[in-house]
């Protein structure tokens, strides 16, 4: 499993609409081949700013897989004109995993 990583900063004022658009969105990315769950987590110092964890079975199932679809469009759509500036993302394998 790869664990994607995406580092959100949403434009000031907007937290709430972003947060119910994020919402919305979930049911696109959910919908993919290969996906695996998502987590979205607001961070407690900045308001605005974001993290986006999402499980995937592969790389190719989230570069490929989701963002050559037409449901990525919709995602697009209804998260892209938040950000500010557009996130970094990158991917993860496990090397040690202590969780409970």
């Amino acid at each position: 499993m790869i664990l994607e990583m995406a580092n959100l900063q949403v434009k000031e004022g907007m937290e709430e609409q972003f947060e119910l658009g994020f919402k919305t969105a979930g049911q696109y990315i959910s919908s993919i081949e290969g996906y695996r769950g998502h987590t979205l987590k607001k961070c407690l110092e900045h308001k605005n700013k974001y993290l986006l964890l999402v499980n995937w079975d592969s790389v190719e199932a989230h570069e490929v897989g989701f963002r050559k679809s037409e449901v990525y469009l919709k995602w697009k759509a209804l998260l892209h004109h938040y950000y500010e500036p557009f996130p970094t993302v990158e991917h993860y394998s496990t090397v040690l995993d202590n969780s409970f």
